[in-house]
């Protein structure tokens, strides 16, 4: 991600003095009816997030652990193939698809939501651009545990573009569990609460869609928030970590089912890697 990161001194759970953003910049949204969220507390939580632009899979991942690889054994070196993919959010802006398809892109995950508010006004060229030139794709919804439910912000997800379809071209929604941007590390909840939040989610996300929700997510995140909770193995893990291994995973998976493995690199925004050849890939979008 080429963007510079604004700081304030915020202190997580664990000690660590992280960077988190306070600059105001544009914000594109809108509350739904059918979303079941109210529209004073949308309008409110509009007010509070001041850059979900700048809310992307990995942005507060790169912020608390950095971009280093581990200093730790190879625990999980892949294995079998790896299928190459990528994702992207509003800072790419208008992406060259096909570029990225000839240069070995074979999937993609395209930011869609956050919170209740906020949707990537890129959205649609990103998702339907990827589809067109035979890459599969999906959406993910960076989660605001502290705004509103679980359920409710997996209904404005899946209403605004965070649906499957059984096409064998659509990947299952994935869920962006990370530090918070705007405030304490674990968004004010303990380890229980954050797990029933997450289990609101996810089973929002089944309910609605018939698939189990990806889940983005760090092993430090999830260790410090959840407990390193090991009750979600249905849903697949998506993990960032920038270095040759993916290092130790959360105690939910044995494995990882796509791994970030850089910030940048010969595809537009993060690189990324489906653990499994391409017909793996296909099956699993279907």
């Amino acid at each position: 991600m080429n963007f510079k990161f604004r700081s304030t001194n915020v202190v997580s759970r664990s000690g660590w003095v992280t960077a988190a953003a306070v600059l105001s910049a544009g914000l594109f949204g809108c509350s739904d009816p059918a979303s079941g969220t109210d529209s004073a507390e949308s309008n409110d939580e509009a007010a509070l997030m001041t850059h979900p632009e700048d809310d992307v899979a990995g942005s507060q991942i790169r912020l608390h652990e950095g971009t280093e690889a581990p200093l730790e054994a190879d625990l999980l070196s892949a294995a079998v193939t790896q299928t190459p993919g990528m994702d992207v959010s509003s800072h790419q802006g208008a992406v060259n698809w096909t570029a990225a398809h000839n240069n070995g892109a074979r999937f993609a995950y395209v930011k869609a939501t956050e919170g209740t508010t906020y949707q990537n006004p890129e959205f649609a060229q990103q998702y339907n651009g990827s589809f067109k030139v035979g890459m599969i794709r999906g959406a993910y919804h960076f989660c605001l545990p502290d705004r509103s439910s679980g359920a409710t912000q997996a209904n404005f997800f899946v209403s605004h573009g965070g649906g499957w379809s059984n096409d064998g071209k659509t990947l299952p929604p994935a869920a962006d569990l990370e530090y918070n941007p705007y405030g304490a590390t674990c968004y004010g909840k303990s380890a229980s609460a954050m797990v029933a939040w997450i289990h609101d989610f996810a089973n929002t996300i089944k309910s609605r869609t018939g698939r189990d929700a990806v889940f983005y997510t760090s092993t430090s995140w999830w260790s410090l928030c959840t407990g390193n909770n090991g009750g979600f193995s249905a849903n697949p893990l998506w993990i960032p970590r920038y270095g040759s291994s993916v290092g130790a995973l959360p105690a939910s998976w044995s494995f990882q089912t796509i791994w970030q493995n850089a910030d940048s690199g010969i595809f537009p925004g993060d690189q990324n890697k489906f653990n499994g050849a391409l017909d793996r890939l296909q099956a699993f979008a279907r």
